[in-house]
C-alpha cells in the first residue's frame, strides 16, 4: 500500500475520533468520496493499525444508528424556516 494512503488513513481515523465526525463530515474535511472514507477506515485501517480502527469504527457505529434522528431534525428545522418567512 503507498505511504500516503497509510498516512491519509490514519488521519481520517484520528479526525473521526477526536470530532466525534460523520463520514459525510470526514469526506468533505478531506476533499475525498464518501466510500473512500469508509474504505480507508473499514479495510486499510484494520491492516495498518486495528486499535485506531477500532475506534472509529465505535464512533462510526454511534454516529450511523443516529442518523435517522439526526434527518427528522433537519426535516423539521427546515419546515420551521419555511413558515417563518
Amino acid at each position: 500500500m503507498k505511504g500516503y494512503i497509510e498516512e491519509r488513513a490514519i488521519d481520517i481515523a484520528n479526525y473521526i475520533i477526536e470530532q466525534n465526525a460523520t463520514v459525510r463530515q470526514t469526506a468533505k474535511k478531506f476533499g475525498i468520496s464518501k466510500s473512500t472514507v469508509h474504505k480507508d477506515v473499514t479495510e486499510r485501517l484494520l491492516q495498518i493499525n486495528p486499535t485506531l480502527a477500532k475506534c472509529a469504527r465505535k464512533v462510526l457505529d454511534v454516529n450511523k444508528s443516529e442518523r435517522h434522528i439526526r434527518g427528522g431534525l433537519a426535516t423539521r428545522e427546515k419546515y420551521l424556516h419555511q413558515t417563518n418567512q
